[in-house]
């Protein structure tokens, strides 16, 4: 009905075109549906020469319009399985990307189930053997999971928009295309709302736990906090205690020290006064203060000197005496191998001297019993 539709709207459009905007059309119209025609049944009516044939009857521009309208209905009938059988290998090329990656996402399950059956982990985020796996690792397992299947759809809507542009119906296959991706999405989207949930709740569970051993500790440590707030409130208070001692003590001796400094004023008016009656003036005062002061620097640097001096002899003498420590300790040394070697000497004459007695009584011997033979 759609075919036929489309081919009496192409009727009406070509009757109220003028005679050469029809062949134009026409022209056109053949151009791009030259491929289905070529391949349809009816191609070789269309392409094989035809005799023409003048109707007087007819005005030119009803006939081109009869003719294009009868032209593109039978490219139009016959195109309808060509798109059917072009449809097909194309689904099968967007399956083909898929059944490539399938592999990949069958592998990633092969491997969960071989990590299962090995005692790996559970769905419970446990192991077999019950020992608690951490749930990040878990998470970032199923995410990079969930980022894979996202990045195999977005390549199939890739290859399927694609593979779109080469068919007739373009606007049908990329519709479709998208609405077989926006499936797919909407379950990735759903698991991704489930496991960022999941994630939400266990960060929750953490930070409760978290809170929990603050507050257990908190109250372990409550005592002791309560005892070092004690102390410090004490301290405090002794400090201010204390301060508050000092201020009523130097509140006390203000009188004293300001009947000091009177006195010490007076002191300095009445050698003013004795100065002047001396007949010593102020820049006389202030010489004779200079000299004195100068007296005192010498005298210093003479101390000075006599001390650099003492400790200079001082060092000299612990010298000299360590010095003759060492001489005293040579010739106690000396002394000592005098006497060995005079010892040695001694021993080696009495052997000499015994030897030479008993050469001598050998001797004799021989010369006894020489003379009683």
């Amino acid at each position: 009905m759609s075919l036929n539709r489309l081919g009496s709207r192409l009727v009406s459009r070509l009757t109220q075109l003028p005679l050469f905007l029809s062949s134009r059309f026409l022209a056109r119209s053949l151009s791009r549906f030259s491929p289905l025609v070529s391949r349809s049944p009816v191609g070789s009516l269309v392409s094989a020469p035809r005799p023409v044939f003048r109707f007087p009857f007819l005005p030119s521009g009803m006939l081109v319009a009869s003719c294009a309208s009868c032209v593109l209905a039978a490219a139009l009938a016959a195109s309808t399985p060509a798109a059917a059988q072009s449809i097909t290998p194309a689904s099968s090329n967007v399956a083909r990307p898929a059944g490539a990656l399938a592999p990949a996402a069958a592998s990633g399950g092969e491997a969960a189930s071989v990590t299962n059956a090995q005692g790996g982990t559970t769905g419970d985020g446990t192991d077999n053997a019950g020992n608690a796996v951490p749930q990040e690792s878990a998470f970032d397992a199923r995410q990079k999971v969930l980022d894979q299947r996202t990045e195999e759809n977005n390549y199939r809507y890739g290859v399927a928009e694609h593979d779109c542009y080469s068919k007739f119906f373009v606007n049908y296959c990329l519709n479709k295309a998208r609405d077989n991706m926006r499936s797919v999405q909407a379950d990735i989207r759903k698991e991704q709302l489930a496991l960022d949930g999941e994630q939400r709740a266990q960060r929750a569970r953490t930070r409760d736990e978290q809170a929990a051993f603050k507050r257990a500790q908190d109250e372990a440590s409550a005592p002791q906090r309560a005892a070092e707030d004690a102390r410090n409130a004490q301290a405090y208070e002794d400090k201010q205690r204390q301060h508050q001692l000092d201020q009523a003590q130097r509140a006390a001796e203000a009188p004293q020290r300001s009947a000091n400094e009177q006195a010490y004023q007076e002191k300095q008016r009445q050698h003013a006064l004795d100065q002047a009656q001396r007949g010593v003036s102020p820049s006389q005062a202030a010489a004779n203060q200079q000299a004195y002061d100068q007296k005192q620097a010498d005298f210093q640097r003479k101390l000075d000197e006599a001390r650099a001096q003492g400790a200079q002899k001082a060092q000299e003498r612990v010298q000299k005496q360590q010095t003759f420590e060492k001489k005293q300790a040579d010739a106690a040394q000396h002394k000592a191998d005098v006497e060995a070697r005079q010892k040695q000497a001694a021993e080696k004459a009495e052997q000499k001297r015994q030897d030479a007695l008993k050469q001598q009584q050998l001797e004799e011997q021989q010369k006894q019993q020489q003379e009683q033979q």
